[in-house]
């Protein structure tokens, strides 16, 4: 499937039945799997053959997912976990233990924040966060012997700001760090970030990779591309007692930090995707280059109606001319810049929390990236968490609303926050 384009890919990738199997891919909801040898079952447990022993490291139905993220990210393996969170988690922890440090930039999603900063930080890993609008030639000053990665969004939450992926990446490589990047809101049909020079990418496949708000999930894809040989990741070159002392790059190659993320962390922390979510989820992913369009062509149009209305201070969207990321989004997101808007309401926090309270068609939910269109306010919700000084240097202000523009008609959208910033005048 690699050879096809990415709208086929969304609808065949990752499934090919055999004769007289379905056609749509089954829920295997069992937790444990038949067989007949038990020298093959010891083989599984020592990772010397391929196939499902439990279902908290792998299942067929959430392997099919798993392959067509592969596929549409142009990765060699990917892991299916139980949601973005984890994905996140995953791909800090396969990479670092205690006493070491990564960087990643300040526009982070409120809980990828939380978890860096306080989880994380419990554990004994320390997160550099930088200003998301730091050169990247700057990096290096921040990194020491015990630095591991680099961690960054594709388009940040909530600000949308556009990372450049191609200069980031090679600050990251310049100093021997893996260059993680979340793709969450970009998506593979808008953007894949491998293909600039990413390592690692991740996904809440909660968002539009489900596209229709019914399943948590997280996606980790390996680009296969990384040198972990190059003397800064012993947790991957060096033997692991857990496998009688195998090297995980001496005996997985390419693919060594994916099979380390599932023989390890999830076998141990068993943060599992279910097959009934990786069922539903596959099926949003068939769709995902039409709505992700959708999402695209309407977000557009929603931001430039925003843009003329005297009841808002400021409208951030990548794909409008003037936009200070204009330029990195024609570059990164050809096809469109995802349907999430983030605006300012005059009056500030009040005006903000008045708007949000008088929309009609959209509604008020804590979550991003579905088919329909939704209002929060990132400073006393999602990001509440962050001190005022923290919110800013993250990118949110008082006055801000994130808008995840839906798939409905955009004149509906468009007339529905028209009324709500109407009624507050």
């Amino acid at each position: 499937m690699k050879n096809y384009s990415v709208e086929t890919q969304c609808v065949q990738a990752g499934y090919e039945p055999k004769s007289g199997e379905p056609r749509v891919a089954p829920i295997v909801q069992s937790t444990t799997y038949k067989y007949d040898d038990a020298d093959q079952v010891a083989a599984l447990f020592d990772l010397s053959a391929v196939g499902h022993m439990y279902s908290r490291i792998s299942n067929p139905t959430v392997e099919v997912l798993e392959k067509k993220l592969a596929v549409l990210e142009g990765g060699v393996g990917a892991l299916g976990v139980a949601s973005g969170q984890s994905a996140n988690f995953f791909a800090i922890f396969t990479l670092c233990s205690a006493g070491d440090n990564f960087i990643c930039l300040s526009n982070l999603y409120g809980g990828t924040h939380t978890l860096f900063t306080s989880t994380l930080k419990r554990m004994g890993i320390e997160a550099t966060i930088l200003p998301c609008t730091i050169e990247p030639k700057e990096i290096a000053k921040y990194v020491n012997s015990k630095t591991k990665l680099l961690f960054a969004e594709t388009l940040g939450n909530p600000g949308v700001e556009v990372l450049d992926i191609e200069a980031f990446a090679k600050a990251a490589h310049d100093n021997k760090l893996a260059f993680v990047v979340d793709n969450t809101f970009a998506t593979p049909y808008l953007c894949r970030p491998i293909e600039h020079g990413a390592d690692i990418v991740t996904h809440s496949a909660t968002k539009y990779l489900d596209g229709h708000a019914t399943s948590l999930g997280g996606v980790i894809v390996d680009s296969g591309n990384f040198d972990w040989n190059n003397g800064n990741f012993d947790c991957l070159t060096q033997p692991d007692p857990a496998y009688h002392g195998l090297s995980y790059t001496e005996t997985f190659g390419n693919q060594a930090f994916i099979v380390k993320a599932r023989a390890s962390l999830l076998r141990d922390l068993g943060s599992t995707m279910s097959p009934n979510n990786a069922f539903l989820i596959n099926l949003g992913t068939e769709t995902l280059a039409l709505r992700m369009q959708r999402h695209s062509d309407n977000a557009l149009e929603v931001a430039k109606f925003l843009q003329s209305l005297d009841e808002v201070a400021w409208v951030n969207y990548p794909k409008l001319e003037g936009s200070k990321d204009y330029k990195l989004a024609e570059k990164y997101l050809p096809k469109g810049a995802s349907g999430v808007i983030s605006f300012g309401v005059k009056g500030g926090v009040d005006k903000a929390k008045l708007f949000i309270n008088s929309v009609k068609l959209a509604s008020l939910v804590v979550h991003v990236g579905d088919l329909r269109t939704h209002v929060l306010h990132p400073a006393s919700m999602t990001h509440r968490q962050l001190s005022e000084e923290q919110q800013i240097k993250a990118g949110i202000a008082p006055e801000m609303i994130r808008l995840s523009v839906g798939i409905e008609n955009p004149k509906d959208i468009c007339d529905d926050l028209y009324q709500a910033l109407k009624a507050q005048a």
